[in-house]
């Protein structure tokens, strides 16, 4: 029983390494993970601004998991074009797109008092 959750442990750094070898995008949540994480120590944010901010980092890099992961069995099982993949895929785009204007939009609400704005 424990060597079968130490093992899915394995699977799922498996997956997030895949995400970030293979998906450029997952590259620029990572940037934008760490500029955020930065600017969050050196403006000294509170617990309740570090909880937003965490749920905001999570919430895009979750989307992004599955979007990628849509993706890759989209390409497997449908290698040639067809609409309706395409469409599920810009779906799960738009997903993506969708909680990373939600991060943007609470990022601004946490650091902007921080920055003087």
């Amino acid at each position: 029983m424990v060597a079968g959750r130490v093992a899915s442990f394995g699977h799922a750094f498996r997956g997030v390494w895949t995400l970030l070898s293979t998906q450029a995008n997952a590259r620029i949540h990572l940037l934008a993970t760490v500029v955020v994480v930065v600017l969050g120590i050196v403006t000294g944010l509170n617990t309740v601004e570090w909880s937003l901010i965490v749920m905001a980092i999570s919430m895009v890099w979750a989307a992004e998991g599955l979007n990628s992961a849509l993706e890759l069995l989209a390409d497997h099982t449908a290698p040639e074009w067809h609409e309706t993949v395409g469409r599920a895929k810009d779906v799960a785009a738009g997903a993506v797109l969708l909680t990373a204007m939600g991060a943007v939009a609470i990022g601004l609400i946490v650091f902007l008092p921080h920055l003087g704005g």
